[in-house]
C-alpha cells in the first residue's frame, strides 16, 4: 500500500515542499531512513539527520528552517511527532488482524450475552455474570471473572486475568499478562503472625485507557480501586489496593503506586518511581525517573530524586554531589595545613 506525499498531506493538513508525487510504502526513523520510507523530525538533536537521511519523505514542522540542501520531499505540519502517531493510527487501522467469532475450545458462562461481533479465543474462560459489550476482543487464554463488566471495542490480549467483580470501560487496550483486580496487600500483624485482611472491593478501569503487559492493578479493601478515562499505564507496573488514577495521566514502566494514594490528572511519571501510600499527588504533576515520593504534591510540580524534591534544587543537589570529593580535598588540606601552623 502506497500513498504519495500529496495524498498524505491532504490526510493531515500539511503543506508539501518538494516532489508531491514521491510515494512511500512504510516507516522509518530519520536515521534510518531508505528509499519509500516516510520518516518524522521532532526533536532538535537530531536535525544533522535530515541531511543525510534517505527516506523519501519527512514531517517537519511549519517553521522548520533548512541550513543546507535536502533531498527528502518535506512535508510541513504543526506537530510533526502527533502527525506520525495520527498515520501509525491509521495504518494500524487498515492492516491490523481483526479476529471474529467464537473459537473453540473456550468457555462462556450460563447467562453471558454476547454481540454478533464480538470475539472469543481458543482456551478463554468467561465466567457466568459477565457483561461484554460490543466489538470486544477476547484472546486466547484469557480469564473473565464472574460479574465482570467489559465495554465496548475493548481488547484483551491473550493471557490477560480480570477477577470477579471488576469492570473495564470502552476502547481499552490491556496487555498480555495483566492482572485486573487480584488482592490487595493487605495483612494485620497479630502476635507475630499476619493474618490476610480480606480484600472485598474491586477495580474500575474508565474508558479509552492502555494497560501494560504484566502490569497489576489489585482490588479494594472495600470501595473501589480506580484508574480514570484515558489513562495510559505501561509495563510492569504495581497500583496498590484503593489506589486512584486521575484521567489522563501517564505512567512508564517498573513504577509502583502503594495503598490509597491518589494520583491527579495529566500527571506525568517517569519509570521506576515508587509512591508510599495514603499520599495526594495533584493534577499536572510531573515526576522524574527512578524518585522516591514520600509526602503529597500540589498541582502543576515538577519533582525528582529520592526522596523527591523540585527539579531546580535535584539539579543543585546533583552538582553540589558531583564536587563533594573536591571539597572533601580541600577541607582536608586546610586542616592539615592549620594542624601544621599550631605545630608550629
Amino acid at each position: 500500500m502506497e500513498f504519495s506525499a500529496n495524498q498524505i498531506a491532504s490526510l493531515v493538513g500539511g503543506t508539501v515542499e518538494g516532489d508531491g508525487n514521491v510515494a512511500v510504502s512504510t516507516f522509518a526513523k530519520i536515521e534510518e531512513g531508505h528509499k519509500g520510507a516516510l520518516s518524522f523530525l521532532a526533536n532538535p538533536k537530531y536535525s544533522h539527520y535530515i541531511y543525510q537521511t534517505q527516506s523519501s519523505i519527512v514531517l517537519v514542522r511549519r517553521d522548520f528552517v533548512a541550513e543546507h540542501p535536502i533531498e527528502a520531499t518535506l512535508i510541513r505540519v504543526d506537530d510533526p511527532y502527533a502527525t506520525i502517531a495520527q498515520l501509525l493510527q491509521m495504518v494500524a487501522a487498515m492492516t491490523a488482524p481483526h479476529p471474529s467469532g467464537i473459537e473453540q475450545p473456550s468457555f462462556v458462562g450460563e447467562g453471558v450475552e454476547l454481540p454478533e461481533d464480538v470475539y472469543i479465543g481458543a482456551f478463554a474462560y468467561v465466567s457466568a455474570g459477565a457483561k461484554i459489550g460490543k466489538g470486544v476482543k477476547i484472546y486466547p487464554q484469557v480469564f473473565v471473572g464472574a460479574g465482570v463488566e467489559i465495554g465496548e471495542g475493548t481488547v484483551l490480549y491473550p493471557g490477560v486475568k480480570v477477577y470477579h467483580g471488576c469492570k473495564i470501560g470502552s476502547r481499552c487496550i490491556v496487555h498480555s499478562g495483566a492482572v485486573v483486580g487480584a488482592d490487595g496487600f493487605g495483612f494485620a500483624p497479630t502476635d507475630g503472625v499476619y493474618n490476610k485482611i480480606p480484600q472485598l472491593g474491586n477495580v474500575v478501569v474508565g474508558d479509552d485507557v492502555e494497560i501494560g503487559a504484566n502490569t497489576a492493578i489489585d482490588r479494594a479493601v472495600m470501595g473501589s480501586t480506580r484508574i480514570g478515562n484515558g489513562v495510559k499505564l505501561d509495563n510492569l507496573i504495581q497500583v496498590a489496593h484503593n489506589c486512584e488514577v486521575g484521567d489522563n495521566t501517564v505512567m512508564a514502566s517498573q513504577s509502583g503506586i502503594a495503598g490509597s494514594t491518589k494520583i491527579g490528572r495529566g500527571c506525568m511519571v517517569g519509570g521506576q518511581v515508587g509512591f508510599a501510600g495514603h499520599l495526594h499527588i495533584g493534577d499536572n504533576v510531573q515526576i522524574g525517573a527512578q524518585s522516591g515520593i514520600s509526602k503529597s504534591t500540589p498541582d502543576g510540580a515538577r519533582i525528582m530524586g529520592y526522596p523527591a524534591v523540585e527539579y531546580g534544587e535535584f539539579a543543585r543537589q546533583t552538582i553540589n554531589l558531583r564536587n563533594l570529593s573536591a571539597l572533601y580535598r580541600r577541607v582536608a588540606d586546610i586542616e592539615k595545613r592549620l594542624s601544621d601552623t599550631d605545630r608550629s
